[in-house]
């Protein structure tokens, strides 16, 4: 019999991806963090063009040059920073970022720190580099924000990064800014890396977006296209960062995928040039989904915090597992919080990513489940 690489052993494969295997035909699924919405037409209408010229072979293995000087300029419009085209690469998704940032980065049984409740690919990513991930406990109390002391209290000669996510998936917490920097300053005094996953960056609806990069060079950006722009299944992202480690990056990147699909950097290139409005019409629809699905928990006595991004809300639930099952049984897909940390046994986690009719029937189904 073949045996599996040991480092596989401590992984599991994603219970989100299964219970979107599970949805039937008539569920309504809460649990996928997928926009519903098109891509901008904008976007579209670039890619079919790409496609008429034969933009369909390989670019540079870091992305193309137009792509990442478009980056370069959006970090510098939106978040103050500057990272010139050499310290940004073009990624397959925010979630290959991660990965070989984690592969790139960590060695055997260094410590990561990460937050909990936090997105279980963070958690993954750490352990598939043999490193260990050692668990920021946020709380109920605090709306999930990741405070400066809970951080200080985890660090020691082990720990070599701390992963950052603001908006957070699966809270919809939105870090306050003394924070960031008092983690940044952490970072430069203990020498660790900061990986800040900024996937949500521009859904927020209360308070602001600082990147850690503002505040600290050993921060390594990850951002993309899939939630902002709906550019899911195009499967594309970038990392920046202080361009000798994004040489070394480039390394694992290089071997894994080579590069980013070339019609899909044509995407983001038009996405990055002409797509503000899009931008503003999609956080819009996603303030009145948000309403109404709090509204709705009001109605079924869930407890939640104060959801400041993303497109998700966090609730708090005795037998939360008990309760996904009797959700799919009603024909809602959610997901059970344990898949976000140790501390979320009693939460699940729902996406208002689908449509507002669809968030209605859902609330409407959920009604008729006996706690």
């Amino acid at each position: 019999m073949i045996q599996m690489a040991k480092r596989l052993e401590k992984v599991d494969l994603s219970d989100i991806r299964k219970m979107f295997e599970e949805v039937g035909e008539n569920d309504i699924n809460l649990g996928i963090g997928e926009p519903d919405f098109n891509i901008p037409e904008n976007v579209m209408k670039s890619i079919i063009h790409g496609l008429n010229e034969g933009f369909t072979h390989y670019t540079s293995n870091m992305g193309c040059i137009e792509l990442r000087e478009e980056i370069s300029k959006k970090l510098k419009k939106d978040n103050s920073l500057n990272f010139d085209s050499k310290s940004i690469m073009v990624t397959t998704g925010a979630s290959e970022a991660l990965y070989i940032a984690s592969q790139s980065l960590f060695n055997k049984n260094d410590e990561v720190l990460i937050p909990d409740p936090g997105f279980l690919s963070y958690k993954a990513s750490i352990e598939l580099a043999e490193a260990k991930p050692i668990p920021i406990k946020t709380s109920f109390e605090n709306d999930y924000k990741m405070k400066y002391e809970d951080v200080y209290d985890k660090i020691n000669s082990k720990t070599k990064g701390i992963i950052l996510n603001s908006p957070s998936n699966p809270t919809g917490a939105v870090m306050d800014k003394e924070d960031i920097k008092a983690i940044c300053d952490l970072s430069i005094d203990h020498d660790f890396i900061i990986i800040s996953d900024e996937i949500y960056e521009k859904i927020i609806y209360n308070g602001k977006h600082y990147s850690p990069a503002k505040f600290s060079e050993n921060t390594l950006l990850i951002n993309g296209f899939s939630k902002a722009y709906a550019m899911t299944g195009l499967r594309i992202g970038y990392i920046a960062g202080q361009s000798n480690i994004i040489d070394e990056i480039l390394k694992v990147h290089q071997y894994n995928t080579a590069c980013v699909s070339s019609l899909s950097q044509i995407g983001a290139y038009e996405a990055l040039k002409n797509s503000n409005k899009y931008v503003e019409n999609l956080v819009k629809e996603f303030r009145r989904r948000k309403n109404l699905i709090l509204t709705g928990l009001d109605d079924l006595g869930l407890k939640y915090n104060n959801v400041q991004g993303a497109f998700y809300v966090f609730p708090k639930i005795e037998n939360a597992n008990d309760y996904v099952k009797k959700a799919l049984k009603a024909g809602v897909v959610l997901v059970p919080g344990k898949n976000f940390g140790e501390s979320c046994e009693n939460n699940i986690r729902i996406s208002y990513a689908t449509s507002y009719e669809n968030l209605k029937e859902a609330i409407n189904r959920l009604k008729t489940i006996n706690l």
